[in-house]
């Protein structure tokens, strides 16, 4: 899988600067491999981006900035989402990757499953209803009678 995240090397923009900087010095220091495509200087690459950010991810203007991050052809997201996904620990998820073992994003994984696992096990532990308890004593009874029926004969 190929991490594509679109920049523009001639941003006029303070903001978009730092904001490229930072989606590609975290996805550098995360060893994460990805290919920076310059909408700057190749239109292919300005339209492609274009066309592929989700109409509801656009703005109200209709052009999306970059960064824009993409796996393969599927959107990640924008800097806002890669932000929020850095907060939150979860940028392998927002990838769309699998996180490495050992990380804080596998280990959150883990620990969800092993909840998992004991709200299951408690289900399975919880007591018996009363209506499944007469249910089970009514087929115990159905079948006693089938046996002493069978041993009548």
């Amino acid at each position: 899988m190929v991490i594509k995240v679109f920049l523009a090397s001639s941003s006029g923009s303070t903001a978009i600067k730092k904001k490229q900087q930072d989606v590609v010095g975290f996805l550098e220091a995360l060893k994460v491999e990805y290919t920076p495509l310059d909408i700057a200087c190749n239109e292919d690459n300005r339209m492609w981006m274009r066309e592929n950010v989700p109409s509801e991810k656009k703005p109200s203007n209709g052009i999306p900035l970059p960064p824009q991050i993409f796996n393969e052809e599927g959107y990640c997201g924008d800097y806002e989402t890669f932000f929020n996904a850095k907060e939150d620990n979860l940028v392998y998820s927002f990838l769309g990757l699998d996180p490495p073992p050992g990380s804080k994003e596998a280990r959150a994984g883990e620990y969800e499953e092993e909840e998992e696992a004991d709200e299951d096990k408690e289900e399975d532990d919880q007591p018996v209803s009363e209506e499944e308890d007469e249910a089970e004593a009514v087929e115990e009874e159905e079948e006693d009678d089938v046996d002493e029926t069978k041993e009548d004969e």
